[in-house]
């Protein structure tokens, strides 16, 4: 066994020095902002699809305020996209709840406004009076895209249980929209001029009749 010796020979500084205990959480504060982070960031914007086909899209229960704030003030959830300026409207086809056939393709001769929305997304719901503003002023062709899966009725009736009056129920349960144009976050709306080219795409929800929106819409 090792001697000590006296204590006047050994550093003050290390005698009997308890050796550091180490956490695994050695930031208390940082970890609950990582933590917190993780939990809140599927809240924050839009409603965000499930990845697989067979999964319902999940609504984040604080966007509905939020996109309701943005209603009122014209201001928008998101900023304009152009990195696809120029492209072309795409071939597909929509049917509605009874049947009627709608061609994207044929959407020419006036600039095109296409909103995917659902019923169970908040800011959907919640700038859905705006769009149907301004379809029925009727220079823009609005065309609203249900991303509802389930009984093709549900959608009519959610729209006149509110009074939308100048937007069409058309379906899209298989996600063929929001595939084409890439979409994960709703609502996501995509404007194309009078030839079909597009001009600009946006994820969130906006006023659809403020002073913002109108200086979008008459972008070419």
């Amino acid at each position: 066994m090792m001697e000590l010796g006296p204590s006047a020979k050994r550093p003050p500084h290390i005698w009997l020095e308890p050796a550091p205990v180490l956490s695994p959480f050695p930031c208390p504060s940082l970890t609950r902002i990582v933590l917190a982070s993780l939990v809140l960031s599927p809240l924050l914007g839009g409603c965000d699809r499930q990845s697989g086909a067979d999964k319902q899209p999940v609504a984040a229960p604080s966007s509905a305020a939020n996109a309701g704030e943005s209603a009122s003030t014209g201001e928008t959830a998101g900023s304009p996209d152009r990195s696809h300026k120029g492209s072309l409207l795409p071939d597909l086809t929509f049917h509605d709840g009874s049947g009627k056939v709608l061609r994207t393709a044929e959407l020419k001769g006036k600039p095109v406004l296409i909103n995917l929305w659902a019923t169970w997304c908040g800011p959907c719901v919640a700038e859905m009076p705006k769009l149907d503003a301004l379809a029925a002023k009727g220079a823009i062709r609005v065309v609203t895209i249900s991303q509802d899966s389930g009984a093709a009725e549900k959608v009519a009736a959610f729209l006149k249980a509110r009074s939308v009056k100048n937007l069409e129920p058309w379906l899209d349960p298989e996600g063929t929209a929001a595939g084409q144009w890439q979409v994960s976050t709703l609502p996501a709306s995509i404007y194309y001029d009078a030839n079909g080219r597009e001009i600009w795409r946006m994820n969130g929800g906006m006023d659809w009749t403020g002073a913002q929106a109108t200086q979008l819409l008459a972008e070419q």
